[in-house]
């Protein structure tokens, strides 16, 4: 039987919500986030136990580690500090630990770089609002010249920003298996940006574009009848106006297989017809033929250089396995037509295959083209925080959520950040109580409201805050049933509570939602244990260990499956894969 301590790890642990993800298309495990959180939450103990001066009440701290190009902690090294519109300059050195700490700080935006033998960090932004704040940070020194760190993405200097009125200043120049990637913060932070990445693919503009795939039965009702486009076709079968009109007449009521034949038809007495072309690669598209919708779009694109086409052409490259194919189809879209959708696919892709700080210059200069488009500012917020910027990704996404307050989408992303993200961000505990407020009975608001009131509570915890949390959680389970994770965090209320009858029962219903939940059967365990029932603590625990190998195989799979882009900045040497 394994010892459980006494100590609850997570009164306020972090979690990810199976209730935002009822579609399945989320591929990381957002269960598996609480116990790495909580191992977080140790570490980050252990290392304020080494610093030399504890936090002032009435102050800010910034504190952090250097670390070398391999990861290793860096002694001695000279961290300084400044303040904006401030001259006067704070400088320490980092203890045996390769740590550092500023204590009695100023509220304020600051700037915090390290120094050592004639190597340097680049300048890290920090935003700090409250008094008694505390801001964790990391920096890696890189030798004059380096432009990207051995592993994990790498920012580009001021002078390297991209334009996209000229050439940009990166080329992608292979891929590479990542399964062993660093990273930037905690492995947390690192599936929380993964699983933001694939979700910003999903993110829709404000007025969603139309295309042949797209077209609705309305459009359709409109054309002749289909006893008349059948009569006609068996009249003329070689006629192509016969199979165009019958075949646009299915493709259009989403009877893609009946379509293909007659749109094949047609593009074979025509090929000239690009109309007919287009949709015929599009109907490919949507029954799965994907080497045959590419087939078709390379015939349009000899003769007619599109940005459309090119769009295409990278959706299905990517689909295809072809990801260095994809994003030069998606940067060259973004020539022809700067367009919002361009600008997003573009960046998407960048984001997807961890070429993050070229994403974020993609959706900055996207942002300042549109500045009204929330899903832009959406998207540069998860890129920012796959890069470790926690305070500016907040920022810009609750940007995203000033532009349109009724969608959902900038709310969910800043949440998630919240609960990933080292310490609190700014803006975001306001901008969650307008997402209740405003849609009170979304069950989604309600528990990412209720983790970020929770976040914010220290040790021992405001009983009023407390029932606000409880309230919350218990709103989000009674809007949605299956909201799993509002169930385990009220479960994780009640044991630090003591209350471990009430525990067991939330922590059973959670486990009801989704049997794969790992972190509820341990919860659950050591519930059980706390109650004597040590049959069935082991039991649980012994369920938890297999699912937590079978969910780690299946996040080392996945990850096997997304390439890593080798970014070459101009005029620099190409890097080789971090081994």
């Amino acid at each position: 039987m394994r010892h459980v301590s006494e100590v609850d790890l997570s009164t306020n642990a972090c979690h990810g919500s199976r209730c935002l993800f009822k579609s399945g298309r989320s591929w990381f495990f957002a269960g598996a986030f609480s116990a790495v959180l909580a191992l977080t939450v140790i570490l980050a103990s252990m290392l304020s136990a080494q610093q030399p001066h504890e936090q002032p009440q009435d102050g800010v701290t910034i504190q952090g580690s250097v670390l070398d190009l391999g990861g290793s902690s860096v002694v001695g090294a000279s961290v300084k500090l400044e303040q904006k519109d401030v001259r006067e300059t704070l400088e320490t050195k980092t203890n045996a630990a390769g740590a550092f700490m500023f204590t009695a700080l100023p509220p304020g935006r600051y700037l915090i770089s390290a120094e050592k033998s004639g190597q340097r960090s680049r300048s890290t932004a920090v935003l700090v609002q409250t008094k008694g704040d505390r801001k964790t940070v990391e920096l890696t020194l890189e030798a004059p010249g380096d432009t990207q760190p051995k592993s994990g993405p790498s920012s580009p200097s001021s002078s390297q920003t991209m334009q996209f009125s000229d050439q940009p200043n990166f080329t992608i120049a292979g891929v590479v298996d990542w399964t062993a990637v660093g990273g930037h913060g905690s492995d947390s932070a690192l599936r929380t940006s993964e699983d933001l990445a694939r979700e910003t693919l999903t993110l829709k503009p404000e007025s969603s574009r139309s295309n042949g795939a797209a077209r609705g039965d309305s459009e359709a009702k409109g054309h002749e009848s289909e006893s008349h486009l059948r009569a006609a076709h068996a009249s003329a079968p070689a006629s192509f106006e016969a199979n165009h009109q019958l075949g646009e007449f299915y493709f259009r009521l989403g009877r893609y297989q009946d379509s293909i034949p007659l749109l094949l038809t047609a593009y074979e007495i025509d090929p000239t017809v690009n109309s007919n072309a287009y949709d015929l690669a599009l109907a490919y598209r949507e029954v799965g033929d994907l080497s045959q919708a590419r087939k078709y779009v390379e015939k349009l694109l000899a003769h007619n250089d599109s940005a459309d086409l090119h769009l295409l052409a990278g959706e299905l490259d990517e689909k295809l396995g072809d990801p260095l194919a994809a994003v030069r189809e998606d940067e060259q879209a973004v020539r022809l037509d700067p367009s919002e959708q361009n600008y997003f696919e573009w960046g998407s892709e960048l984001l997807l295959h961890r070429a993050v700080w070229q994403a974020v210059e993609v959706f900055k200069n996207g942002a300042k083209a549109y500045p009204k488009s929330s899903r832009m500012l959406t998207a540069l917020g998860a890129s920012l925080f796959a890069g470790a910027l926690y305070d500016e990704a907040a920022l810009r996404l609750c940007d995203a959520s000033d532009l349109n307050p009724a969608a959902p989408e900038p709310y969910v992303f800043m949440g998630k950040i919240e609960i990933a993200a080292p310490t609190r961000l700014p803006c975001i505990e306001q901008k969650l109580a307008r997402f209740v407020q405003e849609q009170p009975g979304n069950p989604v608001a309600n528990y990412l409201y209720a983790m970020t009131v929770w976040k914010r509570q220290e040790q021992p915890a405001e009983q009023q805050s407390l029932q606000q949390v409880e309230t919350l959680l218990i709103k989000a389970v009674t809007l949605d049933p299956n909201c799993v994770d509002a169930y385990l965090q009220l479960g994780i209320l009640y044991s630090s509570q003591h209350d471990y009858e009430k525990a067991i029962g939330f922590y059973r219903k959670a486990i009801k939602a989704d049997p794969q939940l790992g972190e509820a059967h341990y919860r659950l365990g050591v519930a059980y244990d706390r109650t004597g029932q040590s049959a069935k603590a082991k039991s649980e625990f012994l369920l938890h260990d297999e699912i937590e190998k079978k969910q780690a195989d299946a996040v080392e799979s996945q990850r096997r499956e997304v390439k890593q882009f080798l970014v070459v900045l101009q005029e620099q040497p190409t890097h080789p894969p971090a081994q």
